[in-house]
């Protein structure tokens, strides 16, 4: 009977010992479970960190290659190989991305929820930018030389801008930069005024006089004008004109029996009307996108108005003869402030560019306006007088144009387009004033641009008139330097 005992006494005591181990095994074994699910869980972190890192390097690269199709159209396009560089990187990262997500079922689910993979996590390059791995490169392989990602354009692979031929741009100037841009128009118009002054006896026989008027203006107009990118999409725009204007008056005048013709000169030079612009980039625009900007243009009125200057006296200083009404010295300026909305677009269709735009200019009326007019009165007496024009409000003037680009090779570029605009009667005292007419102005534009370096290039346009009121030629040459 004790034998007995001492036998079930062994065996309890060695399925206790064997049960205490076999509970030590587990301890371990799901201490060791616990460790290796940490680690994956650390590793998961690790790769997410990564994920998150490449996620916004595709998203630079995506912004840097659409900054590109930009700069392409700005003048300032990327080298083809540095295209192909930030591409392939930027399907590299695609493709390490689409790997992970692939493989990461295949991983056991850890107690948290979240996919743990027994695949290391890329290495981190300088900048939080990923390693061969992240790059695309299989496992092994030599990683292959690429163009740095926002290199400055060399000169031989620098794209030409689209050719300027209206005032206002198409595309912005890039973050930071800044453009200065030195301009020259010359404009020239000639109009004939024929006035029959007397009566009428039957139809086809005047009694009186007619009075024929060749009027030759010539106007050019030096322009400094400084834009600066405060954003991709942002920027802001001076310009300080300085004007010289001439012109002839060729008549003869009447109530003298003169058979002569008689030349009229003026002419005037100084300070013109200093202006400020903004602009905004309404989207995100690209290739087969049009870009759409808005601008908010503000015009002063710094330069010499025609109420500043003297005017002709209207009884001249011959008896019985009547003066010519006309400044005896040009303005510089228009008279009034002004200040002009507008939207501009831009659509790259290959091989051309499509540009326009539309704009509202509203001038602001001034009010207890004054002019000074000769009285042709003997020497001793008040040479001038003051005569009172009261409430002057000039038209507003509805624009809009359209235009097409063509690059003929990597430097140079031409430009077609065609500008109008409708102009209201000026009005005074709130009722339009005599001989006050609507106005459309319109002009043919044909310009052609030249791309010396990264930095410097040319742009030529010629205008010609299509309407009776709008210049019959200006000319304007424009050469951005860009810092």
């Amino acid at each position: 009977m004790s034998r007995m005992l001492r036998r079930l006494s062994l065996a309890a005591a060695i399925s206790l010992a064997i049960a205490s181990q076999a509970q030590a095994q587990e301890a371990d074994r799901v201490t060791q479970l616990e460790a290796l699910v940490h680690a994956q869980q650390d590793e998961l972190a690790a790769m997410k960190q990564t994920m998150d890192a490449q996620s916004r390097d595709i998203a630079d690269l995506r912004q840097q290659l659409h900054d590109r199709d930009l700069d392409a159209l700005r003048g300032e396009g990327a080298p083809a190989a540095s295209l192909a560089g930030a591409a392939a990187t930027a399907t590299g990262v695609v493709s390490a991305a689409a790997t992970l997500d692939a493989m990461t079922p295949f991983a056991p689910q850890s107690p948290g929820g979240s996919a743990p993979s027994h695949f290391a996590a890329a290495p981190q390059a300088p900048g939080g930018q990923g390693g061969g791995q992240a790059t695309g490169q299989p496992p092994g392989s030599q990683p292959t030389a690429q163009q740095p990602v926002g290199r400055a354009p060399t000169e031989e692979s620098q794209r030409p801008q689209v050719a300027q031929i209206f005032d206002q741009p198409g595309v912005l100037t890039p973050h930071g930069k800044f453009v200065l841009e030195p301009s020259l128009q010359v404009g020239y118009s000639a109009t004939d005024r024929v006035a029959l002054i007397g009566y009428t006896i039957i139809p086809a026989i005047l009694i009186g006089l007619i009075d024929v008027r060749q009027v030759k203006a010539t106007a050019a107009t030096a322009t400094l004008t400084g834009r600066w990118g405060v954003t991709n999409r942002f920027e802001l725009e001076g310009r300080v004109p300085y004007l010289y204007a001439n012109t002839d008056t060729i008549s003869r005048e009447i109530f003298t029996g003169s058979a002569t013709d008689r030349v009229f000169t003026t002419h005037g030079s100084g300070l013109g009307d200093v202006e400020m612009t903004a602009r905004y980039q309404f989207n995100q625009g690209g290739p087969d996108k049009a870009y759409w900007v808005g601008w908010l243009r503000y015009k002063s009125r710094t330069g010499k108005d025609i109420f500043e200057v003297p005017t002709d006296c209207v009884t001249r200083c011959v008896d019985n003869a009547t003066g010519t009404g006309l400044p005896l010295e040009l303005p510089t300026g228009t008279g009034f402030a002004a200040i002009q909305p507008g939207v501009t677009w831009l659509y790259a269709s290959d091989p051309v560019v499509f540009f326009g735009g539309f704009s509202y200019l509203h001038n602001f009326e001034r009010h207890d306006v004054q002019r000074t007019v000769l009285t042709g009165a003997p020497e001793g007496f008040p040479q001038t007088t003051t005569e009172p024009l009261g409430d002057i409000k000039a038209g507003d003037q509805l624009g809009f144009n359209v235009g097409m680009g063509l690059a003929l090779n990597e430097k140079a570029a031409i430009s077609f387009g065609y500008d109008m605009s409708w102009v209201d009667k000026i009005k005074q005292n709130g009722e339009p004033l005599p001989g006050s007419a609507r106005l459309i102005l319109g002009t043919l534009l044909i310009g052609g641009s030249y791309t010396f370096n990264e930095h410097v290039s040319l742009n030529l346009s010629l205008g010609v008139g299509v309407t009776r009121d709008t210049p019959d030629t200006t000319f304007t040459a424009r050469v951005p330097v860009t810092f």
